[in-house]
């Protein structure tokens, strides 16, 4: 744009002036890591589900989905129904198994099940795998922020940063958490604004647009071929989808955290189940509305500008030349709100991993008042070493939610892999796991040196040859199998108290305590 859209700043202004009074709202609050990182476990459910919601919903989902539906069909939607799919099979467990395994770190339970080092090993696979989420979160909302209101690139990366970085530092997870619900509900506004709109200046109104998009196929949930190569095959992106949300629900510290700060068992299931039905509506209405931008540029024969040459920036260009000044500020107050959350979680749980899972380990007789300010010294460096990371990748861009489907899988490290080892095999034991975890180690190696176009390292015939998005899944599986066969070379290890048999079996020992306590009575 040529011109700066002074009323959308005004709107954006006000939306990150609510967010920063947040921040200072409950600022007085955080005197403990206790309501630093879990928010005195006093969160009712319904805050919580939102806080999910809005942790999970990112600007990857504004931009990105638009743009992969805009230039191909809605394959990529389809890891988002797993996330439905491995709650219902592992929720009831998982969730309360959770909150009375760990205090404020997933990573406890590795290290109560196979010793610290796997504690420390899985810390820091988090670790690196949001770090590199959070520098693509950051960099798309200040390249859509750029696109739709004139201001420089790099100026919405440094605001955005330190505005995220200032509430969450002095609000700790209450704040992150109570701005989630703010945003959550800025999110869905903007979402029907936008779609609202679209169907509004549809030529031929939204029934050719349906009309047209059904013809091309664009409806298409991807290839039912089993071929693992195709990165657009159901199969393929089913699986991705299964393994993300696994690791997500049992060793990913965003979702643990949100366990811990219900009330009760029962209120974090349904806080967490009120989350993952969020997400899947509004998923499919950013698949909705870029295949929709794509109709609309059919059906109007309006040529796109010579400097929009990829699919992630048509649907920025529709919104900053399309929709009226203000509205756009609220759509762009909405793109901000879904990546401030997922960076506001990233950044206190990225703290809350350092505090745990390192410093009490080097500083075990550090009072608490110690470990509180470690923790919001972590999020200062973190937040802007996202801010860094972010414009570096403003100097190169592609095709954003392919390759950050392929990255997030690369680097998750077979967190997944590792907590079914530890949840549900009594055998497995902690040389068995660092078997696992070193095969997984490298085989991703190899995998990741040899895929994709601009290959690392070129092996010919003995390159990877399947989708990147399988690296990770291949990984996971990978860790589980080499780590469950390996423990078997070893003397029986680990504390099996911990696995869902030992956990199912106290259950119902004091289950049966209470009953017979009370038949006494």
């Amino acid at each position: 744009m040529e011109k700066i859209r002074w009323l959308d700043l005004v709107v954006i202004a006000l939306y990150m002036g609510a967010v920063a009074y947040i921040g200072l709202r409950f600022s007085q609050r955080q005197n403990s890591t206790e309501s630093y990182f879990v928010a005195r476990r006093a969160v009712p459910h319904w805050a919580m589900g939102i806080s999910v919601f809005a942790t999970l919903i990112s600007s990857i989902t504004f931009i990105a989905y638009p743009g992969s539906a805009y230039a191909g069909n809605w394959a990529e939607l389809v890891p988002g129904f797993m996330v439905i799919g491995v709650l219902a099979l592992a929720g009831l467990v998982i969730i309360p198994f959770f909150r009375h395994a760990v205090g404020m770190s997933a990573y406890e339970y590795f290290g109560h099940r196979f010793g610290y080092g796997a504690r420390a090993y899985t810390a820091l696979a988090f670790t690196a795998g949001h770090f590199s989420k959070m520098g693509f979160v950051l960099y798309l909302l200040a390249l859509t922020g750029s696109t739709m209101t004139g201001v420089n690139v790099y100026w919405w990366i440094l605001l955005v940063g330190l505005v995220t970085v200032f509430y969450t530092l002095i609000g700790g997870l209450e704040a992150v958490i109570w701005t989630d619900v703010i945003q959550g509900f800025v999110m869905w506004l903007g979402v029907l604004v936008v779609l609202g709109f679209l169907c509004y200046l549809m030529p031929g109104g939204p029934a050719a647009a349906f009309d047209l998009a059904w013809e091309a196929k664009k409806f298409s949930l991807g290839s039912g071929k089993l071929d693992f190569a195709d990165k657009t095959s159901f199969w393929v992106m089913s699986l991705y989808g299964f393994f993300w949300y696994l690791q997500k629900y049992g060793a990913d510290q965003t979702i643990v955290q949100r366990y811990l700060v219900a009330k009760t068992d029962r209120a974090a299931l349904k806080g967490v189940a009120l989350g993952a039905l969020l997400c899947v509506p509004v998923w499919t209405l950013f698949m909705l509305i870029g295949t929709l931008v794509w109709a609309y540029f059919r059906l109007s024969g309006e040529p796109l500008p010579a400097h929009v040459d990829k699919p992630d920036e048509v649907f920025p260009y529709f919104l900053a030349t399309k929709i009226p000044v203000g509205l756009t500020g609220l759509f762009v107050a909405a793109l901000f709100a879904a990546g401030m959350s997922t960076l506001s979680s990233d950044l206190n749980c990225l703290s809350a991993v350092g505090v745990e899972d390192y410093y009490r380990r080097l500083r075990p007789d550090a009072s608490d008042r110690q470990r509180l300010f470690v923790g919001k010294l972590i999020v200062g460096v973190c937040g802007m070493l996202a801010v860094g990371i972010a414009a570096l990748i403003a100097w190169k861009s592609e095709r954003v939610l392919s390759l950050y489907y392929a990255v997030s899988s690369i680097i998750s490290g077979g967190l997944a892999g590792i907590f079914l080892l530890a949840f549900l095999s009594r055998r497995a034991n902690k040389q068995g796991v660092w078997i696992g975890i070193i095969a997984n180690l490298v085989f991703t190696t190899w995998a990741t040196l040899t895929s994709g176009k601009n290959k690392m390292l070129d092996l010919g015939a003995y390159n990877f040859p399947w989708a990147g998005v399988m690296i990770g899944v291949i990984g996971h599986v990978i860790v589980f199998v080499v780590g469950y066969a390996a423990s078997w070379l070893f003397p029986p290890g680990g504390k099996t108290d911990w696995t869902l048999w030992g956990w199912l079996a106290k259950r119902r020992a004091a289950t049966e305590q209470t009953s017979l306590t009370q038949n006494k009575s």
